[in-house]
């Protein structure tokens, strides 16, 4: 594996460029912390734009849903698509409005995705995604049946031209700004969990996993 993704024109950041990143540590770390991707496609002239799960594997990335979405069934005739995701870390609060801002990292992910027909490498894909979401809670749970099979389709999206974007640190004001009395600084942002709660049909004793009970989410996979 590359040790990083090839820039492109499409790909190379224009403005602030300082910000990007091009490292595939750095691009698979922010993958797999976050939890929803949105899909971004052409059809007939009007864009969409289509919040979803996924999961990665290597240099991977699989989609799944309905078999009879229009995003699924658009993006499997190799229409060109492009994949974000994005975590938000702190508000950045500045002196003035003009330089407020977040701190954040992200990822666009820019190719052709392709249905995945395979059916070992299908269930593989959904082992992936299951995973992605708890760790190890593909093996705690039942695995899809011929028909869920059936009625779920899956693409993989190469990462292959892709860049991360990332703002850390502090505002940054108007040299003149910094004697005014207004307060300025960060406000951290994370996603935390709850203690687990039983489903209401829950009535076998069973208890929580550790995946779920010891639930965390950053840095989980190397």
């Amino acid at each position: 594996m590359n040790d990083s993704v090839t820039q492109t024109e499409r790909t190379r950041l224009r403005r602030l460029p300082k910000r990007g990143a091009f490292e595939r540590e750095t691009v698979n770390a922010i993958l797999d912390e976050a939890f929803v991707c949105h899909v971004g496609f052409v059809v007939d002239g009007q864009p969409y734009v289509i919040p979803t799960g996924f999961g990665r594997d290597g240099e991977m990335l699989y989609i799944h849903g309905s078999s009879a979405s229009r995003m699924l069934r658009t993006l499997s005739t190799g229409v060109d698509v492009c994949f974000t995701a994005t975590l938000l870390d702190a508000l950045v609060l500045a002196r003035s409005a003009f330089h407020h801002s977040v701190n954040y990292r992200s990822v666009v992910v820019l190719g052709k995705a392709t249905l995945v027909e395979d059916a070992e490498e299908k269930s593989h894909a959904l082992e992936v995604i299951t995973n992605h979401i708890v760790p190890g809670r593909w093996d705690d749970v039942r695995w899809p049946n011929e028909l869920e099979l059936k009625a779920t389709s899956v693409l993989k999206l190469p990462i292959e031209e892709a860049s991360a974007k990332i703002r850390t640190g502090h505002p940054i004001d108007d040299e003149e700004d910094y004697g005014m009395n207004i307060w300025a600084g960060l406000l951290p942002i994370e996603l935390k969990t709850g203690d687990p709660i039983d489903d209401d049909r829950l009535d076998n004793g069973a208890l929580p996993p550790d995946n779920v009970s010891n639930y965390t989410r950053r840095s989980w996979r190397k």
